[in-house]
């Protein structure tokens, strides 16, 4: 569903800022794959992901989705195939709108485009069983503008978005990471049942090592814009955060227990 073939991207290359963001890295994923990503800080993890996604070009390398050539697509052709979740609670939703206006743009992402009116009873009602399904209560606020969602539910909000559509891939960014540990949880638990129910394709990049353990089939640990690390199911069903602290310590060849954060 995803290949990745001699990925590289060079920053500010000849100057004296120059970064390998991606070392020719290889990567794919099949269908159904739900892999997860750790790494320290400028270890390439957000390059790569915005490498997929479109935001960036490799200097060298292919990247192809779902046996499509994409690496000259720019990101508004891909976003028809992949759904985005970022950090940020803010940056998957428009404020301005309400929840089912931000819905109605997002089921639209991959139709072609008509003077039909976004948001029709018939929408509105797919839109309340969808978010019925989040447990949140957001099926009774439909006219809410979401900038007045709490930071969770408007995570839960861009999840929901990013995935009823049935992308070929998911790209999960830290989503999780600025939110409180009890609403962290909660979207959590809804990645984890939302993937399984829609057979999704995701690569999720996180800094919780546990939640890295806990979902997903596969786990990768990169590190100067390589994959040093490539973990089945049946590895990481075995492993600990500790085991994570010290395979990275081993691999990197330093000792620096703080660096995955």
């Amino acid at each position: 569903m995803l290949k990745l073939n001699g990925i590289r991207k060079v920053f500010n290359p000849g100057s004296p800022d120059e970064k390998m963001a991606l070392d020719r890295l290889d990567l794919t994923l099949l269908p159904g794959d739900f892999v997860t990503i750790i790494g320290s800080n400028g270890a390439g993890k957000s390059t790569l992901m915005n490498m997929i996604s479109g935001v960036l070009t490799p200097d060298e390398g292919t990247v192809e989705i779902d046996g499509q050539p994409a690496t000259h697509l720019p990101e508004h052709r891909r976003a028809h195939v992949i759904g985005r979740v970022f950090q940020d609670p803010m940056a998957g939703t428009s404020p301005s709108l309400t929840i089912e206006e931000n819905l109605a743009i997002a089921y639209s992402r991959n139709q072609r485009r008509t003077l039909r009116i976004g948001v029709s009873k018939q929408r509105k009602k797919l839109f309340r069983e969808l978010l019925a399904d989040l447990n949140l209560g957001l099926e009774h606020r439909l006219s809410a503008k979401a900038g007045l969602l709490s930071g969770g539910e408007r995570q839960a909000l861009s999840l929901l978005m990013a995935s009823f559509t049935d992308p070929k891939v998911l790209l999960l960014d830290e989503h999780t990471a600025a939110l409180d540990p009890a609403r962290a949880q909660v979207v959590t638990d809804l990645t984890r049942e939302i993937v399984a129910r829609r057979k999704l394709t995701t690569l999720m990049v996180t800094h919780n090592m546990q939640q890295a353990l806990d979902l997903g089939n596969r786990l990768l640990m990169m590190d100067g814009g390589r994959i040093i690390l490539d973990v089945t199911q049946e590895q990481k069903s075995k492993l600990t955060i500790p085991d994570l602290l010290a395979e990275f310590e081993r691999l990197r060849g330093v000792s620096d227990r703080v660096a995955l954060g």
